[in-house]
């Protein structure tokens, strides 16, 4: 008998959960805070093979592979342009996969728009929800346009300052790591077929990856400095400042950062619900549950296999009760847990400005855990 769920957020992992429970014929409205989807959001993302393995589940995986750039192996650089080591990217999300594909974030978000379309979902955007009311048989939605509904499950897929975790009486909050970074979508320098990254300089690591035949992502990671004193229209100037110490692809990159309104600033975080991911009939998926520093590349891919195990358990379990909800946890915490500690020990090297850390153990280990399914 299908249910009735509700799925508050439409990022990735919101927008992919609710494909796969339309496929298991659940009733699914998405709703979604921001009018336009978040449809113009972000620079540019890297999808290692595990999430790519879960794009392939959602049905995705050959627009993401057609729009995005595939490759195997990292870069990395001197401040100069020198390339220094040539490292390949475990495969760690199975055969037939390329172990990365970089990609313009706008675009994979239009993809999955397209996806939860398709499905057949109901999507209600512009609007959240300001109340739960829990009772044995279901739970009761109070939305932000006053309408009432009652659902089966209700999923908090709405980031890492979600209200929903709020609502719901979780009080872990995002932490600060002390990192901050720039990012912009950039053309694609010559020769940039894989992420290029160096380290050194005056930024921590000088990253691009390349997103698309024609397209780039750039990204200077820095201290979280305040940089509240500096207005928007400055964006494209202070990133072009700090690019200006850097050779090889960051002579065409630092040419092309004009438009202040393509280049972003955020400082990094650390979040992990150590406490249950559910209260009653609400539970919390991707970074309204976890959310860590980019370091690893593995936000993205952590979202999205919460949402894949999310929606295998929900098809197993008769009946959805607090014993299918700890199921999720029991069977996504240690492996999240690895990952946001694992990003956040690799910045942390960084800013203490250990020179002997043993960065290729933390990764290796770490991909270790992740080459088993998830």
């Amino acid at each position: 008998m299908p249910r009735t769920v509700l799925v508050l957020g439409g990022g990735t992992a919101g927008n992919a959960l609710t494909v796969l429970l339309r496929r298991d014929g659940h009733l699914v409205d998405l709703v979604e805070a921001k009018p336009d989807w978040n449809a113009t959001a972000g620079s540019g993302i890297t999808l290692q093979t595990n999430a790519l393995r879960v794009l392939r589940e959602v049905g995705v995986l050959d627009d993401v592979l057609r729009d995005g750039f595939p490759f195997d192996d990292v870069r990395i650089l001197d401040p100069a342009g020198a390339v220094l080591a040539v490292q390949a990217t475990a495969p760690i999300g199975g055969a037939g996969l390329p172990a990365t594909c970089g990609m313009q974030r706008p675009r994979l978000q239009q993809i999955l728009i397209d996806a939860v379309r398709a499905s057949g979902a109901a999507v209600r955007l512009g609007l959240t929800a300001s109340r739960f009311d829990q009772h044995d048989d279901g739970i009761d939605v109070l939305f932000s346009d006053g309408v009432r509904q009652r659902y089966d499950l209700v999923v908090g897929a709405d980031g890492i300052n979600s209200a929903t975790r709020r609502m719901i009486g979780i009080d872990d909050v995002p932490v600060p790591t002390g990192m901050a970074i720039w990012r912009a979508p950039v053309p694609r320098p010559a020769g940039v077929e894989h992420t290029q990254m160096i380290y050194g300089g005056p930024c921590f690591i000088a990253g691009c990856c390349p997103t698309g035949p024609d397209t780039a992502y750039a990204y200077l990671v820095e201290a979280d400095r305040d940089r509240t004193g500096i207005p928007r229209s400055a964006y494209a100037e202070e990133m072009r400042a700090l690019a200006k110490n850097y050779g090889g692809p960051w002579v065409e990159i630092q040419e092309s950062l004009t438009d202040p309104a393509v280049v972003n600033y955020s400082w990094f975080d650390r979040l992990l619900v150590d406490g249950p991911w559910h209260r009653g009939r609400v539970v919390l998926v991707g970074d309204a549950a976890h959310a860590c520093p980019p370091t690893l590349a593995q936000g993205a891919a952590m979202s999205l296999e919460d949402s894949q195990v999310l929606a295998e358990l929900l098809a197993a379990y008769d009946v959805w009760d607090d014993e299918v909800f700890t199921a999720y946890r029991e069977r996504r915490y240690e492996r999240v847990r690895t990952v946001v500690d694992a990003s956040v020990q690799l910045g942390q090297w960084l800013l203490d400005g250990v020179r002997d850390a043993d960065v290729p153990g933390l990764i290796g280990r770490t991909m270790a855990v992740l080459a088993a399914r998830p």
